[in-house]
């Protein structure tokens, strides 16, 4: 997916930081954090965030990203080192010049666009509000279109495709087809696990992970899954369940979810 270079002129509110798009510019300072103390959680001290919340954003920011932005070394539960990407430190390049040369940046960077092109699709993709525990960038591998309904299949990742249903009318309205680029959301809520992958079940998506973080609350407890690729699936299970099913960061674990809850927005 390609920015034009007048989109992104549009795009100028990174330097006024206008509070509609303040999430995305939080995103890119924690990137910043990261790259000068080279651990998560020194990064969340430093924006006054907790570690969680440090966590979440830069799950998100992973889950839209065509290529990881930030590379960790185990630590323990406050995390170890960090360091930012070749891809991470571009987008972190490409808004620093952005934010300094705002007013003539088209002049003055010329044949150096393709890094702001990256940085304009990584801030576009990141602007999306939802309520969704889960979405990610990724690219149609096949459609099945039918009378009503349509199957689509998206690769996230080597390891994962989501099979998502939706209708016809709504396929051809969003011009999917093999190829496009798409953002999947899916409910933390309507994630299931199961502790054994030989599990048969009548899910579309059944993905194999490992339990990356566990946050327990006071009814529930969030559970993050390493499902390869620096790649982040959510779920949302009760704290009895979580006590029933003896679950534990560094266990491996199988979500299932079914292909309708599964939304798609064209890229």
């Amino acid at each position: 997916m390609t920015s034009k270079p007048g989109k992104l002129q549009g795009q100028i509110w990174l330097a006024a930081e206008s509070s509609s798009n303040s999430f995305a510019i939080e995103q890119v300072r924690l990137l910043e954090a990261i790259h000068e103390s080279g651990s998560i959680s020194a990064a969340a001290r430093e924006l006054g965030i907790s570690y969680k919340t440090a966590w979440e954003r830069l799950e998100r920011m992973n889950n839209l990203s065509e290529a990881p932005l930030v590379s960790r070394s185990a630590g323990g539960s406050q995390g170890g080192g960090s360091q930012l990407t070749a891809h991470g430190k571009k987008i972190l390049s490409g808004f620093s010049r952005l934010a300094s040369e705002h007013n003539d940046f088209i002049e003055k960077l010329g044949s150096g666009l393709n890094r702001i092109d990256d940085l304009a699709s990584f801030v576009a993709s990141n602007r999306l509000v939802s309520s969704a525990g889960n979405q990610f960038l990724g690219a149609v591998e096949a459609v099945a279109p039918g009378s009503v309904n349509a199957e689509v299949r998206i690769k996230v990742n080597e390891r994962v495709s989501l099979v998502a249903i939706i209708t016809e009318q709504s396929r051809a309205e969003l011009g999917i087809e093999p190829g496009k680029q798409v953002i999947a959301l899916v409910k933390a809520s309507s994630v299931l696990l199961a502790a054994s992958a030989e599990l048969t079940v009548s899910a579309r998506n059944i993905i194999p992970g490992t339990i990356a973080r566990l946050a327990t609350g006071a009814v529930n407890t969030d559970v993050s899954l390493d499902i390869g690729d620096d790649k982040t699936l959510n779920a949302v299970i009760t704290n009895m369940s979580a006590k029933r099913m003896g679950i534990a960061e560094g266990q491996d674990i199988t979500a299932f979810f079914k292909a309708s809850s599964v939304i798609l927005l064209g890229g």
